[in-house]
Order: C-alpha cells, then structure tokens, then sequence
C-alpha cells in the first residue's frame, strides 16, 4: 500500500495531451512553446546542479570532462556530446524530430546563460538544497517537453534504439550508457559527487511524478 497521496504517485506512461503533436517536425504554436520551455527548464534545472558544486548527472559530467580537455564552456561541451550522440544514430538508422535538434541547442543555451547567473552556495545544507530542486526542475522540463512527442532527445534516442535493436531490457541499455559516461567524464575532469548519486536515484521519480501532474492538469483543461 502506498502511502503517498494521489498526486504524488509516479506516472507509469506518458500522458497524451492536447498539445501532443503527431508529427516530429510540423506542431501548434502551443506545442512548439512548450517544447521550448520544457528544455529550457531541463537545461535550467542541471545549471542548479552545476552551480552547487557537489556533483552533477553523469552526461554533464561527462560534458564537464569535454569542457575540461577542451576549454569549452558548458553549455558548448553538451552541445557537442550532444553531436556525437547523433552521429552514432546514423548506423543505428534512429528518426530525428524538431524536438531532438532544440533538444541539442536549447539544453546547451539554458545550461551557459543559468549557470552564470545561479548562486553558488558555499553551506552544504544550500547544496543539498539547490540540487533538490534542480532535480525537481529537470523532472518538469521533461515532463513538458515528453508530452510534445516531437522526437527524442539525442541520448534518449540512442537508448531506446539500442534496446530496440538488441532487445535487452530499456533500464540496463540506460544504465550501461549512464556508467559508460560517467566513467569517461570523471576521467576527463566532470564532477562526481552527492549531486550525482541523488540525481541517479530521484531523477526517475521526479520525471514520473510530473508526468502525472502535466497529465492531471491537462485533463482538466
């Protein structure tokens, strides 16, 4: 028996709403909107992780790893993961959508101009705090833009061809590829730290939980 209310109980599926398009390239106004906004969030809620210093998720560590060797800035480090990710679709024949190209420029904008402008806090108890809700962030940034149905983001889309094409289960291809860039980006120099762990072990919560929010309120709309 749960004991969380209703509206806390995690989404199981992703919701259909008004504004879900049914083609990768071609939507509403309103859907491209919440599109934009919903990476925008994504792209804001990892700049709280990023700001607190403690560990970040393990793409961003491995994009810090890039920016380390590279002098890149965050933001253009995650956009370039981002273009590798999606050359290693092409021999994986994996559709993009408009959805998968601002995944990849908007997370990148959002993560540069909101990691300049967020606090840095120096208390742990501040940390632990700022990466809650970044966690929290990231979670309705998904939660908006999954909804789109505009096409995968890049890693999104290598998982779930990989699971497609091997047939191994969707939580073990995610977690080979997540242990597989968290290696290689803590070895480059990316942060590992309490922020990764909480983010590995929330982050799926925080998306199902607002799944089922964006769905509630939807279906009142």
């Amino acid at each position: 028996m749960s004991f969380l209310p209703i509206w806390l109980k995690p989404s199981k599926t992703i919701p259909k709403t008004s504004w879900r398009s049914e083609s990768y390239w071609k939507a509403k106004p309103t859907t491209i909107f919440l599109l934009v906004l919903g990476l925008w969030l994504f792209g804001t809620g990892e700049a709280f992780l990023i700001s607190a210093s403690a560990g970040v998720s393990p793409w961003t560590v491995f994009a810090q790893g890039i920016s380390v060797q590279t002098g890149l800035s965050i933001g253009w480090a995650t956009f370039l993961s981002s273009f590798i990710v999606l050359v290693l679709w092409i021999p994986l024949k994996q559709k993009l959508g408009l959805g998968t190209v601002l995944n990849a420029v908007i997370i990148a904008i959002s993560l540069d101009l909101m990691t300049f402008v967020l606090p840095e806090p120096k208390s742990s108890l501040f940390q632990v705090i700022q990466i809650l809700l970044g966690i929290a962030i990231v979670g309705l940034g998904s939660g908006l833009y999954l909804t789109c149905n505009m096409g995968p983001g890049p890693r999104d889309g290598l998982m779930t061809r990989i699971h497609l094409i091997t047939g191994l289960p969707v939580g073990r291809v995610r977690l080979f590829i997540e242990i597989s860039v968290l290696t290689l980006g803590w070895l480059m120099g990316g942060q590992v730290g309490l922020g990764t762990v909480l983010f590995g072990v929330l982050i799926g919560y925080s998306v199902s939980m607002w799944l089922k929010i964006v769905g509630k309120v939807t279906k009142k709309v």
